[in-house]
């Protein structure tokens, strides 16, 4: 008998391991490259993002908007460098949220739980009213004499079934529905946006490329690189899979970057086709109710808009699905962690899902929408004030697991200086985007920072209730081999967490 096969038959007990992980219940170790790359495309929604958020940018930053979504772009990429710190090195299903609390303690990790929890909710809300304002768009095409506050809220629900659908049944069913739709929708915007362009012609690089030149004008691209940020957060929504992912220290980093990566390439090209097909046609793009249709109809290409528009509002429900992917497995390690009840942690005995967490998330996503809908408000002003607020959460979120980063890696003896630089960087210029948002949302009569504020307000009273329960290093559980993992490995009692 060899020493390789004695140690196999008669291990050396290894003592200190767990009977189970924190995070047991989810399906582990079952989702591959190609499922964590469409959690993360699905909640960034590339189709939907490249009209509707560039539409956006344009109202915001008006001649300028290429440059606000490239800083947006550089941004987004510091970021997702600073994330993948964390992701190849552990894998968690709470994201930022067990990130920054690994990093920074229990406070900071709770007020980014709060904020990354704020951010997926709205976004998950946005991506509703998103999709049912262009089946509305295209239902009225056809009908223009139909009800479209109940035809809104009639495809709001139909979303939302759809969502609590496939999250229950599973991440695989999830994310191959999500990839499905959204590899298709992405494919249609591109041979789109390629048709329109050589319908163009020349393009004024003047135009297109402009970069500010007074304050006022830095001001704008900052406010509108907030809004462009948008097009990219969720992102970081693959490391929620982290317990689920096949590989997930090599697999999680690399869909994460991949996604900013692939979307920004899409944003530019989108945004530089529309500036500059806008201005042959000496028309204002801000003031567009749907920039790709109306580019379409101009240049003799009417049927292409509105397979677009299909692709878009199914690019919104994939948004959703994602979204809220990302989310419920926050609420799951909140309440794993003693946050949250216990009973929110519960999976699906089939399924290895959250889904009592989906449970407590999807109605409250569908009732704000459906309240703004019956309540008269214009659909485009709710998008705006969800995606404002959904961005707000994101973007706080992104600055505190910066700001995490480096106090993680030196605290386990891995700092280095390129890390500290872009994490640092990347904090100061995302925390300057969104002073100069608001200040310009305010400026304009938005209402954002209200809701902001107001939510702001709850959390803090929230965080520091918790912080009296929960001690240093009582939250920010991860994903740890268990003693049937290990050979010889010995299960050890461990003292129940705090709280």
């Amino acid at each position: 008998m060899t020493a390789l096969s004695r140690a196999i038959a008669r291990p050396t007990p290894v003592a200190g391991f767990g009977e189970r992980s924190p995070l047991h219940g989810l399906e582990r170790r079952r989702i591959g490259i190609l499922d964590l790359a469409a959690q993360s495309v699905s909640a960034v929604a590339p189709a939907a993002a490249a009209t509707t958020v560039v539409l956006l940018v344009a109202g915001v930053a008006p001649g300028m908007t290429v440059a606000a979504i490239a800083a947006a772009a550089v941004l987004s990429f510091g970021v997702s460098r600073t994330v993948a710190q964390f992701a190849r090195r552990f894998a968690t299903a709470g994201g930022l949220y067990t990130y920054t609390a690994r990093g920074l303690g229990t406070r900071a990790g709770l007020a980014t739980g709060a904020a990354i929890v704020t951010g997926y909710a709205a976004v998950a809300m946005f991506a509703l009213l998103g999709g049912a304002y262009y089946s509305t768009y295209l239902l009225a095409g056809l009908w223009p004499g139909l009800d479209r506050p109940v035809v809104a809220a009639g495809a709001i629900l139909a979303q939302t079934a759809i969502v609590a659908f496939v999250l229950v049944r599973g991440i695989h069913v999830s994310a191959r529905v999500a990839l499905v739709v959204e590899a298709l929708s992405v494919a249609l915007i591109i041979v789109l946006l390629a048709v329109l362009l050589a319908h163009v012609g020349p393009i004024d690089l003047g135009v297109v490329l402009a970069v500010p030149r007074t304050g006022g004008e830095a001001f704008a691209v900052a406010a509108g690189a907030v809004i462009a940020v948008t097009a990219f957060v969720g992102f970081e929504s693959a490391a929620t899979l982290g317990v689920e992912a096949v590989s997930p220290l090599r697999n999680v980093p690399r869909a994460i970057t991949g996604t900013v990566v692939i979307s920004g390439v899409l944003y530019l090209l989108a945004a530089i086709t529309q500036v500059a097909g806008f201005d042959a046609l000496g028309a204002d793009l801000a003031a567009s109710a749907s920039p790709m249709n109306d580019l379409a109809a101009a240049y003799g290409l009417g049927g292409w808009g509105v397979v677009a528009d299909v692709g878009i509002a199914a690019s919104f429900v994939a948004c959703a699905i994602g979204s809220t992917t990302a989310l419920v497995r926050v609420l799951f390690s909140l309440s794993r962690d003693g946050v949250l009840p216990a009973r929110v942690g519960r999976t699906h005995a089939r399924f290895g899902t959250p889904a009592a967490a989906v449970l407590l998330a999807l109605p409250v996503i569908a009732a704000v929408p459906l309240l703004l809908v019956g309540g008269g408000v214009d659909m485009r002003d709710a998008m705006h004030v969800t995606l404002s607020v959904g961005a707000a959460g994101y973007i706080v979120a992104y600055i505190l697991v910066c700001l995490a980063a480096p106090v993680f890696l030196r605290r386990i003896g891995e700092a280095t200086a390129g890390a500290a630089i872009v994490s640092a960087l990347a904090a100061v210029a995302l925390t300057a985007a969104l002073v100069a948002f608001f200040i310009d949302d305010t400026a304009s009569g938005g209402s954002s920072l209200a809701v902001v504020g107001v939510l702001a307000a709850v959390f803090v009273v929230v965080v520091f209730a918790l912080r009296r329960r929960h001690g240093p290093g009582s939250i920010g559980a991860y994903d740890e081999p268990v003693a049937a993992q290990v050979l010889g490995g010995v299960p050890s009692p461990r003292p129940p967490r705090d709280g």
